[in-house]
């Protein structure tokens, strides 16, 4: 990145001291209310802290295509809702949240029924209001399902 564009590489690592680990539903976050999607498609996390996040979710029978593999778009779903955990600090003050302004995927495998997804996200790079965040999904023999790039905006809370 360009610092005469005025763009700063602000990319961050997470130490394992920072990453509270546990098993937390979609509805735990301490800044969030009620996340209905998420909870529908039975997503939990495991770990978390700022520009971190790591999820797992089932496939069932009910998120299959014609096909008799994961839709894709339960995928996407999974990868966004890590993207979300990722993107919104766990300890901010709720007076700003982190949306997606845009997320690309790649397909790169087709799960199956019954197959445990985990995706975790880390952040990229952030300048300003705008962050760039990477979300890797595989399934639980260690396959690579997809990977996910999102981009995101910080706006004040509309709910405050």
């Amino acid at each position: 990145m360009s610092h005469a564009l005025g763009v700063s590489d602000t990319t961050r690592t997470t130490s394992p001291t920072d990453v509270r680990r546990g098993n937390f539903g979609p509805n735990d976050h301490p800044a969030w209310g009620h996340d209905r999607a998420s909870e529908w498609l039975g997503v939990t996390i495991t770990e978390y802290a700022p520009g971190y996040a790591k999820g797992h979710m089932p496939v069932r029978e009910d998120m299959l295509n014609g096909f008799n593999i994961a839709h894709g778009g339960m995928v996407f779903a999974l990868a966004d809702s890590i993207f979300a955990w990722t993107c919104n600090s766990p300890d901010g003050d709720g007076s700003t949240i982190t949306v997606a302004q845009g997320a690309d995927i790649n397909f790169v495998s087709s799960p199956q029924l019954g197959t445990i997804l985990t995706a975790t996200g880390h952040l990229r790079a952030s300048t300003g209001r705008s962050g760039l965040y990477d979300i890797t999904v595989i399934d639980d023999q260690g396959n690579l399902v997809a990977e996910f790039r999102g981009r995101s905006r910080t706006i004040p809370n509309p709910n405050r």
